[in-house]
């Protein structure tokens, strides 16, 4: 398993509840795109419409080798694919107040693109402030440890 891309921002605006694996759907282009390891996760988030899901705001720069056979929208609308049971139980609780379909991680498994999607609840300013903090202590706790040997 070959992770492309990883979405950091993301852990530290929510808090992660479940993880699911989506397959996507690109064109060639976007592939090569990928397997250069060039996108980006930062603003990409999910919706649910209508039984599809959608997979928004991922950066995949335009190949430029592709000619006439490449979209010239890097961050167009990518379908997410998924089980029909997994979809019904995501859409109870994405509808219900503060709960939100984030893409983590894209990844190779085998010869197939999949993406990390997970649902997450959203963090209050404390919540980040609790975060950094501990991630603080954490750091200060492994120099101590490195110092100390």
């Amino acid at each position: 398993m070959k992770q492309i891309a990883y979405n950091k921002y993301a852990l530290y605006e929510y808090f992660v509840l479940e993880k699911y694996e989506a397959g996507i759907v690109l064109e060639g282009a976007e592939v090569k795109q990928l397997r250069a390891g060039n996108c980006n996760l930062k603003d990409s988030f999910c919706l649910l419409r209508s039984g599809r899901l959608t997979l928004k705001n991922l950066h995949i720069p335009v190949y430029d080798k592709a000619g006439a056979f490449s979209t010239k929208d890097s961050k167009r609308d990518r379908q997410l694919l998924m089980h029909k049971r997994e979809l019904d139980k995501l859409a109870g609780k994405i509808n219900e107040k503060g709960y939100a379909l984030i893409p983590l991680a894209l990844y190779f498994s085998g010869s197939l693109i999949k993406v990390e999607v997970a649902l997450c609840k959203g963090k209050q300013t404390f919540d980040k402030k609790h975060t950094i903090a501990e991630r603080d202590r954490k750091r200060d706790l492994d120099r101590q440890i490195k110092n100390y040997k």
